[in-house]
């Protein structure tokens, strides 16, 4: 080995011995990390930055997204600390993979999902048994999430076979990756119709909401948390108290959400 490239290998070995401590303090690091369903964030943004401000600490880190495509991500071992889904199939699903802190579970949240149009459309649907979803669409896509992934996907495609109006409309869907992406082509008048949350209906100023389906057309939309077994930081535990508590509920119920645990509690 000449002289060049003795330098040049040992200069290369510092730089590894130097990046490894910071390597291992990211992948250890004390920062709470948060995976949420893609339909909080406008509420847990605002949560969290309070928390940091009242704390003096960072900022969450929040990874938003739909709750199939979380729940796959910690399966493969992505390092978070607590995982809000936006239905209780994603989480059983990391629960029967001994990924989360059982004693933690809780229903935090219940929602609704509605019909949406651009702000600008025209469009009146009734939503009831036998209603022709497909002629109010005229030629053009009804926005969903994933219906097989998404929950609110799911809930979309539960409630129009209960209302018999899947049959008619199954070919003409435009399905996004999570929910907040379904709500865009509709924002940006891609798609003339589309199944979101009402939370994120009443975020976008380019849509609007036409129809709310009715709760018993699908099974109850119920967002529940946990912490992950594997979780790092020791704010997992309180953050989630502050999420069930007294102080978070106002941020949940601006976005429309229904907050299902009892707020006792002042944290």
């Amino acid at each position: 080995m000449n002289l060049s490239m003795k330098r040049r290998s040992l200069l290369g070995l510092a730089i590894a011995a130097a990046a490894a401590p910071l390597g291992l303090a990211h992948a250890q690091g004390s920062g709470l990390v948060i995976f949420a369903a893609a339909s909080l964030k406008n509420a847990l943004d605002e949560i969290a930055a309070a928390w940091s401000k009242d704390t003096g600490k960072p900022l969450p880190k929040i990874s938003y997204a739909a709750s199939s495509t979380l729940a796959k991500q910690l399966e493969q071992g992505a390092p978070a600390d607590l995982f809000i889904s936006a239905d209780l199939a994603w989480m059983d699903y990391i629960a029967k993979k001994d990924l989360i802190q059982a004693d933690t579970r809780v229903n935090l949240l219940g929602n609704k999902i509605v019909l949406i149009a651009p702000s600008d459309s025209k469009l009146s649907v009734d939503i009831k048994p036998g209603f022709d979803l497909a002629k109010a669409l005229g030629g053009g896509k009804l926005a969903m999430g994933n219906v097989d992934s998404v929950p609110a996907g799911k809930y979309g495609k539960a409630a129009l076979l209960k209302l018999g109006a899947w049959e008619g409309v199954k070919d003409k869907i435009a399905q996004a990756d999570s929910v907040r992406a379904a709500l865009a082509l509709v924002a940006r008048g891609e798609a003339p119709l589309g199944i979101v949350y009402s939370t994120d209906a009443a975020v976008e100023p380019h849509v609007k909401i036409i129809a709310t389906f009715p709760a018993d057309s699908h099974p109850p939309i119920i967002y529940p948390a946990a912490v992950i077994k594997d979780a790092k930081s020791a704010d997992a535990r309180p953050f989630l108290a502050l999420l069930k508590s007294a102080k978070a509920r106002p941020a949940f119920e601006k976005q429309g959400f229904t907050v299902l645990v009892p707020s006792n509690s002042a944290t």
